[in-house]
């Protein structure tokens, strides 16, 4: 019999991430997967971050977590998402070299002297007295541990379809677990069914790639990890096509073909990464959908049409498309698929995402519901840290939404449950302004420091950064000027006689570091990277100190009771929808309240200004 602290089972996106928290904490852990040659495999599509998922993945390597790390030494074409909007709703994204991503997440695992990976499948839990003590492999074989993650993807029960084609699998390729889901089954725990879907691979040497517009990367990659300044590995381009009125009208005949309209599926599909039969359906009115071709590896000639994920039969994907231009004789390696899968309602686990009828045991990754690779990776590293901290009798760690996009993740998932596969966007966070992809690491390093999963090359960099930007707004700070001196540095600003600092009118629009530094020549001798970090943090400051103040107001008045006789169809300015929920909910005070699904700061600030106000409630 093997002992170990924390046994994490599923090599995935979440699995490693799990693993390597649990190993960065110092735990003995052990990483169970089918097989060993497959951890860190990209599943679906060949890509890491966007928007959103981004934030996910800079907010990952700021507590020292391993995806951002590996999407930079597996880059090959970096791009920053919503470039021209502001730096709260940008996200870095990457195109990834299939087999370098891999190979990266095996060598970063590999680093950890606490960590053992091991074959095998697992069949149960070892359960004492409601508190999980192990796992067993379908092999007989027991390892005991004070805590278990379950990261178990698409495994758990996966059907694989097909047009009217079914066939047990957790991808293509792998077996499902069934053992396992069989015993989860026997927890009492709610769950449902989920899909999600990909497209067909195509071979890129048949590909007719004169005919495309050709999407190149940026001219200056944003790496992932704060640690990275630069790719690792030569960049490419990626092609871009489009499907047509004949694509439609293949895929509309056809819609009775397919696993999903077919009636062969009762799992629920990601609606912001929809099929193309849904696009056909769901859009009648368009008569085209942009598919990006992304090139899944340096030395692999497999190609990845993103944008045209099927369950249709293999037959039909062939003709339409080829009815794509570029398509039209292009060979079609592995066809496209639906898989199902069962998943437990994460309302069922607490914020460290302990399942709360089982001591010891977690769920990370789409087995609560989720969608991406990103998503999943974040539930990894929360479950990671707590299965360590539990096992060292340490407090759990959580993440607010106030300070993370994993806390809104968590925050959502255990609060409100799922209706469909969970996707993150920027516009789930009502603090956005302050949580944003460039300052993941001011937000969340130090936290990680002091709960000791931060290595000393992190530390040591963290900290070197963090001098450099507080000496530069130091800088910016310490002078201020008149407006004439100011508009002689070619900043446009009204004669009104206020003086204000460079780092005042670094917030205002049109003002570059250049300007900065016609103001404060020292200014210049910072690195450009501290230069940019000290301009945005300039230009958000203002709105952050404002979020703070609701912040803190919003905390202080949790507690305040609501009468159950309050009148909400009379406060003006809170939405129909929320003013139903609040009076089906009914809830005792602001702190539940502030849990109703759709709910937002500025509506709560509005709840307790009518709450606190006596005329009101005596009219109620």
């Amino acid at each position: 019999m093997k002992q170990f602290d924390v046994i994490v089972v599923g090599g995935g996106h979440a699995g490693a991430e799990a693993a390597a928290a649990s190993a960065r904490m110092g735990s003995r852990t052990a990483l169970i997967t089918l097989r060993r040659d497959a951890v860190g495999v990209m599943s679906c599509n060949p890509a890491i971050g966007g928007l959103g998922k981004g934030h996910l993945v800079r907010e990952i390597d700021a507590v020292d977590g391993i995806m951002g790390e590996a999407a930079d030494r597996a880059g090959i074409q970096f791009r920053l998402l919503n470039r021209r909007k502001g730096p709260a709703v940008q996200g870095p994204r990457t195109q990834a070299d299939r087999k370098l991503y891999r190979q990266a997440i095996q060598s970063l695992l590999g680093q950890y002297e606490t960590l053992t990976i091991l074959q095998g499948e697992v069949a149960s839990l070892i359960v004492n007295a409601n508190r999980v003590g192990g796992v067993v492999l379908a092999d007989g074989s027991q390892i005991t541990a004070d805590a278990v993650i379950i990261t178990a993807g698409t495994f758990l029960n996966g059907v694989i379809h097909v047009g009217d084609q079914q066939r047990a699998g957790g991808r293509v390729g792998d077996a499902p677990s069934i053992l396992l889901a069989q015993q989860l089954s026997d927890l009492n725990l709610q769950r449902g069914r989920l899909k999600t879907g990909t497209p067909p691979r195509l071979d890129g040497r048949t590909i007719n790639w004169s005919v495309l517009d050709s999407q190149p990367g940026d001219d200056v990659p944003t790496m992932f990890s704060f640690l990275n300044s630069a790719p690792f590995v030569p960049q490419i381009s990626c092609g871009i096509t489009q499907t047509n009125e004949r694509t439609h009208d293949i895929v509309r005949q056809n819609l009775g073909r397919s696993a999903m309209y077919g009636g062969h599926i009762s799992g629920v599909g990601p609606r912001y990464c929809p099929s193309i039969e849904d696009k056909v359906v769901r859009f009648a009115d368009k008569d085209h959908h942009q598919i990006f071709l992304e090139p899944e590896g340096l030395d692999d000639t497999t190609v990845y049409p993103n944008g045209i994920s099927t369950s249709l039969p293999a037959e039909v994907q062939h003709d339409y498309v080829r009815s794509i231009l570029g398509l039209e004789t292009v060979v079609i390696t592995q066809p496209g698929y639906a898989i199902e899968y069962d998943y437990f309602d994460p309302r069922g686990l607490d914020p460290a995402l302990q399942v709360k009828a089982m001591a010891g045991l977690f769920f990370a990754g789409q087995i609560n519901g989720t969608t991406g690779y990103e998503e999943a990776a974040a539930q990894g590293l929360v479950a990671g840290l707590n299965a360590s901290l539990l096992v060292a009798g340490r407090p759990a760690v959580t993440f607010s939404r106030s300070e993370s996009y994993i806390g809104v993740m968590i925050d959502d998932l255990t609060t409100h449950g799922v209706t469909e596969p969970y996707r993150m966007f920027t516009s789930r966070a009502e603090y956005r302004l302050a949580l944003r992809a460039d300052n993941a690491d001011q937000r969340l390093t130090e936290k990680a420091i002091e709960l000791g999963c931060v290595s000393e090359t992190r530390i040591n960099a963290y900290r070197k950064k963090a001098d450099l930007l507080a000496a530069a707004r130091t800088l910016l700070s310490d002078t201020a000027f008149s407006p004439r001196e100011l508009q002689a540095a070619g900043i446009e600003v009204s004669a009104d006689g206020a003086r204000r600092s460079a780092y005042d009118v670094l917030a205002f629009e049109g003002v570059t570091p250049e300007h900065a530094a016609r103001l404060v020549p020292d200014f210049a001798s910072f690195v450009e990277a501290i230069q940019l970090q000290t301009a945005c943090d300039a230009l958000y400051v203002q709105y952050i100190q404002r979020q703070d103040r609701d912040i803190q107001r919003l905390r202080a008045d949790e507690a305040l009771a609501i009468p159950a006789s309050f009148d909400y169809s009379g406060i003006p300015g809170l939405s129909n929808e929320l003013t139903q929920k609040l009076k089906r909910a009914l809830p005792a005070n602001i702190f539940q309240a502030s849990k109703i699904e759709g709910m937002t700061p500025a509506a709560l600030l509005l709840l307790i200004s009518h709450v606190r106000r006596p005329s009101r409630q005596a009219m109620a």
